[in-house]
């Protein structure tokens, strides 16, 4: 393994602030787009450290980048809180009611901060960006507006972590090909005259129709794709009908459709809707689909994931990198990888002994999580633009 104390001890030297602003974005989460106080901590935390970074006022999020001359590659990271109530018990829980950090992004605008920090004290042999997105967890997300910024212009590649609760602290996961699925949404309205449920021969039963959509929709999808390929389909929300004893003339279904391949993601609303209207044609029901295309599946690049693997093994040691799985959870980073190869990155942070979720109230992050990502990531970010993780250099008398 390559000398890289010099990298630990910049790292090292950084981490208190990290921390403290990890801690600081806890205590006031703020939901997607309305990322506005977490902006101004980012960018004036910077400022005091002499980097001026460049926001996108009136909206949040900011972009800070680094270096003068050579390739240039990107880190990524997320600002946006989740609707969830967090319980007492915490010394920084959230002091907004209702709102809180359930995912990590805390943890994420914290690490891209002291990656930046590091990167300002170190000799670096390129350009690196970080990037500071709002609106992950929207529908559709809101990676897709910074690019429209042009967030990705000369960028070479890019890459991003994700607290993993189930990994534990100290280890990296990664995996070459889909590490996430897409997530699009459906609505569909089926439509009928209306009737009494005495004489349903009489009229088109929709709730009838509707549990045949609810139970056969999901079977036949996956008769209609390769089964080697994550696909599911799964209900939500059904509303219909205002009394035990009419037919109604409107039932409203929607779900989401979730696919590890790229290709298929391309063909999914026609199979949809085609099989929506076969299901229901027998009963005389009228169905419209309004299928809604969200965001594809993160799909890493194997020369990237396999560069990062080499880096963060020189940094953090052989044992710390793994494998890991394919989630069919959505990403928005999958928009960047639309543009240029990258790769999305699990991060440790198990909690203890703990057995905690993402978007749970019960989420919690181990935070030496926080030195491990500032660390990797910007062995990762160096090695990248060629010049490897920043290394001690040579006494004189060597």
């Amino acid at each position: 393994m390559a000398d890289t104390s010099l990298l630990s001890d910049t790292v090292a030297s950084v981490l208190p602030t990290v921390v403290e602003l990890r801690r600081a974005i806890h205590r006031h989460p703020e939901l997607s787009n309305e990322e506005f106080r977490t902006t101004d901590l980012v960018a004036s935390t910077l400022r005091r450290h002499g980097i001026e970074p460049r926001l996108r006022t009136p909206r949040p999020g900011l972009v800070v980048d680094l270096g003068t001359q050579g390739p240039r590659h990107a880190f990524r990271v997320d600002l946006d809180a989740l609707p969830i109530t967090e319980p007492p018990g915490l010394d920084f829980a959230s002091e907004v009611p209702g709102v809180m950090h359930a995912c990590g992004h805390d943890a994420h605008t914290a690490i891209g901060v002291g990656v930046a920090l590091a990167l300002s004290r170190l000799e670096i042999p390129g350009r690196a960006r970080i990037i500071f997105q709002p609106a992950e967890e929207t529908f559709p997300g809101g990676a897709y507006e910074m690019l429209r910024e042009g967030v990705l212009d000369g960028v070479e590649s890019i890459f991003a972590f994700h607290v993993d609760p189930g990994l534990d602290p100290g280890r990296v996961g990664l995996l070459s090909g889909p590490i996430t699925s897409s997530a699009d949404r459906f609505h569909i309205t089926l439509k009928g005259p209306g009737g009494h449920t005495a004489r349903p021969h009489k009229t088109v039963d929709l709730i009838g129709a509707a549990g045949l959509v609810v139970t056969h929709l999901p079977a036949l999808l996956s008769r209609m794709v390769d089964a080697r390929l994550p696909t599911t389909l799964v209900f939500g929300r059904i509303e219909g009908g205002s009394a035990d004893n009419v037919i109604p003339t409107t039932v409203e279904l929607s779900g989401t459709v979730r696919t590890a391949d790229r290709d298929l993601w391309d063909e999914l609303a026609g199979i949809v809707e085609r099989l929506v209207a076969d299901l229901v044609a027998p009963v005389g029901a009228k169905a419209i689909v309004h299928y809604i295309r969200g965001i594809p599946p993160v799909v890493n690049d194997d020369r990237v994931v396999r560069r990062l693997s080499e880096s963060f093994s020189s940094v953090l040691g052989p044992d710390a990198v793994t494998g890991t799985a394919t989630s069919m959870g959505a990403e928005d980073f999958s928009r960047y990888l639309e543009v240029v190869p990258g790769a999305l990155i699990r991060l440790g942070a198990r909690p203890g002994d703990r057995s905690v979720d993402l978007h749970s109230a019960a989420f919690a992050i181990d935070e030496r999580a926080l030195e491990v990502g500032v660390l990797a990531a910007t062995a990762g970010l160096c090695d990248l633009m060629g010049g490897g993780p920043p290394v001690t250099p040579p006494s004189p008398a060597a």
